[in-house]
């Protein structure tokens, strides 16, 4: 059962999709199997380039399958499409096998946003025929300066006739080595203000692009890169004006999706190491296993992941269901960057108290799955922006729901066009959600089930009489806190979903929702010692607290599904 639950190379067959779908996610899983776990921990050791890794998805036309819109395609390449399903499943295949493999593919899927958003045909038609070659892209956003904040950027472009010349850096530029298209933002130094904003296509191999170094010591070569009076013909102009500055934000909607998915593979991968480890290692004549505070570290990990997986699943169906009149994504993204990736490493850390020093060493994967777990909620946005853009939603998603059809299950082999004609990145107070109240109503059998409802119910009442009054609403400190509370609302509701969607066992749900209790209790003390919080919303924090409902039973039972990964899949050397 726990196998079928999680990513498992030997026994791998993405059934739900179509042909050549299955058959590079196959392929994929196969070339890193056949290059073995030695390779690839020596690799990620030495800071290798990832030349080889690029030139199989080359051969495979791999990226240029998955990332090329079928509007941008050739007659004849069916196959081609943008469809978040299929690029989700491969994030999470390359977060399984090494971050730095995900990071060359979610970096191109940056580049690539403003591009597929623009109206440039010739730029279009330009991407495509570099996906096909095999190339990668980059997004070319912040700097070192000013981070992302694209209102400050000091790229600046001069008028040189029909175009422009272009000079400035950027930083923190993924692929800025070696991409063959480089979307960059910047803006026009004879027009102020929005007006002048402009993203244009540069290439990283033009003897005015200068790259000055890798700023992470890594195999992800993440640039500084500088332009040096660069030339900005018409047909490399991507987007002007306001346009230009919603294209950024549009994109980083499109991209941030993908890091809950690469959390994921992270997560699995090292957790077949560690229940491997650490059923097999005998302490004192027992098996490490057999110690009660390591069955319930383990088993808070599978049932974290388990949720992760859920959440994920699910807020894909909202994406690809997404349109103007239906921009639920717009929440249910920041809750993937934010709440899907902090999880994961809370699973990292759960598994990493048990295996201790084992999950420093060399040979291992968990050594780097570790290190790397710790990027994630840091791109594309801190855990915190994300928080702070997750409780423009709190107020019309807990007490304001409006009528939407019901969102199936989308894993039909279709373009997600949407995502690229989101239209202007505002209006957020105006976007409205379904009831969060019949994915729980559905559960209500299980106890820990009812019991987050209960607290659910209660952050309802905090926010319609004790919500932060105008003073308190400039304190971000106290603000996060009572966004962590309802960013555990939501990240039930949709496990919730897909629970029902797919069948879920109703001894894992209720064991993951004691989880949720108990985290859901300690946010609320949190929120309970905050400096500025008054004495109604302290006592309503101390209130909110619950204990959830301890079944021995049930979690032995669930315990079984952790234990069956011990050996399930170990990666050949």
């Amino acid at each position: 059962m726990a196998d079928q639950l999680l990513f498992n190379p030997r026994t791998y067959d993405p059934a739900h999709f179509d042909t050549e779908t299955r058959r590079l996610l196959r392929a994929t899983v196969d070339w890193f199997e056949e290059r073995g776990k030695r390779q690839l921990i020596e690799d990620y050791r030495t800071r290798a380039w990832l030349g080889d890794f690029l030139a199989f998805a080359a051969k495979e036309n791999l990226f240029a399958t998955f990332l090329t819109p079928s509007s941008a395609a050739d007659r004849g390449e069916a196959d081609k499409r943008w469809d978040t399903a299929r690029i989700a499943a491969l994030n999470e295949i390359l977060g399984f096998y090494g971050l730095d493999y995900w990071y060359a593919w979610q970096v191109t899927i940056l580049g690539l946003g403003p591009v597929w958003q623009s109206d440039n045909t010739a730029a279009r038609d330009r991407a495509a025929q570099l996906l096909a070659q095999g190339e990668v892209f980059a997004f070319g956003l912040s700097e070192k300066t000013h981070g992302a904040d694209i209102y400050s950027t000091d790229m600046l472009l001069e008028p040189d006739g029909d175009g422009f010349r272009a000079t400035g850096s950027k930083y923190y530029i993924g692929n800025g080595n070696a991409a063959g298209l480089v979307s960059v933002f910047g803006r026009r130094a004879d027009v102020e203000g929005p007006d002048g904003y402009v993203f244009f296509a540069a290439d990283s191999r033009h003897p005015n692009y200068h790259l000055v170094k890798n700023v992470v010591d890594s195999s992800k070569f993440v640039s500084e890169f500088r332009l040096e009076d660069y030339p900005v013909r018409a047909e490399d102009i991507l987007h002007t004006g306001r346009a230009a500055f919603d294209a950024a934000l549009n994109t980083v909607n499109v991209g941030k999706f993908n890091l809950c998915t690469a959390s994921i593979g992270i997560c699995e991968h090292a957790m077949y190491e560690a229940v491997t480890h650490a059923h097999n290692r005998v302490l004192y004549g027992r098996p490490v296993t057999a110690f009660p505070h390591v069955r319930r570290e383990l088993t808070d990990a599978y049932v974290r992941l388990v949720g992760m997986k859920l959440f994920s699943d699910r807020a894909v169906d909202y994406f690809r269901c997404a349109g103007p009149d239906d921009r639920r994504y717009l929440l249910f993204n920041p809750m993937t960057k934010m709440k899907v990736t902090t999880e994961g490493e809370k699973v990292i850390d759960l598994m990493w108290d048990v295996i201790a020093a084992k999950g420093f060493e060399k040979d291992n994967y968990f050594a780097q799955a570790a290190v790397e777990i710790r990027g994630l909620p840091k791109l594309e946005g801190t855990v915190h922006v994300n928080l702070a853009l997750i409780l423009k939603f709190m107020r019309s998603h807990l007490l304001d729901p409006a009528d939407y059809p019901d969102v199936p299950t989308r894993l039909d082999a279709a373009d997600d066009t949407f995502l690229f004609r989101q239209g202007p990145a505002r209006g957020l107070g105006s976007v409205r959600f379904h009831d969060w109240r019949p994915a729980f109503e559905a559960y209500a059998h299980l106890p820990n089930v009812a019991r987050l409802r209960e607290q659910a119910d209660a952050l309802c009442e905090f926010v319609a009489e004790s919500a932060p009054d105008a003073e308190q609403s400039r304190d971000l400190d106290l603000l996060l806190a009572i966004g962590q509370l309802f960013a555990l609302v939501v990240h039930a509701q949709l496990v919730l979903e897909q629970a029902r969607l797919t069948g879920l066992d109703d001894d894992v749900l209720d064991e993951l929702f004691a989880v949720l209790v108990r985290d859901f209790s300690a946010h609320a003390v949190e929120l309970h010692g905050k400096d500025s919080a008054t004495r109604q919303q302290q006592e309503w924090a101390l209130g909110a607290v619950r204990r959830p409902i301890v079944d021995p039973a049930r979690t032995e039972r669930v315990w079984q599904q952790v234990e069956a990964l011990s050996g399930a899949y170990e990666m050949a050397l």
